[in-house]
C-alpha cells in the first residue's frame, strides 16, 4: 500500500481554502422571512363557485327557454 506524502504548503493551500469558504458562512445574516400569501386561497374558490354558479344558472335558462319554444 501507497502511502502519500503532502507538503505543508499543500496542506496549508487545503486549510485556507476550506477556512475561506467555511468563515463567510458562518457570519452570514439569516434569510427574512418570506412574505404572507396575498390570498389564502378561499377568494380562488369563492370565484370559482360563482363562476360555476353563472355556467348553471345559463344553461337552465337555456334548457327551459328551448323546452317553452318546442312546445308552441
Amino acid at each position: 500500500m501507497e502511502v502519500y506524502r503532502f507538503s505543508h504548503g499543500v496542506m496549508a493551500a487545503i486549510a485556507a481554502l476550506v477556512i475561506a469558504i467555511v468563515l463567510p458562512a458562518a457570519q452570514a445574516q439569516s434569510l427574512a422571512p418570506a412574505p404572507a400569501p396575498a390570498s389564502d386561497g378561499t377568494s380562488i374558490d369563492q370565484g370559482i363557485a360563482y363562476v360555476l354558479m353563472l355556467v348553471a344558472l345559463v344553461l337552465t335558462y337555456l334548457i327551459h327557454n328551448a323546452d317553452i319554444s318546442s312546445t308552441f
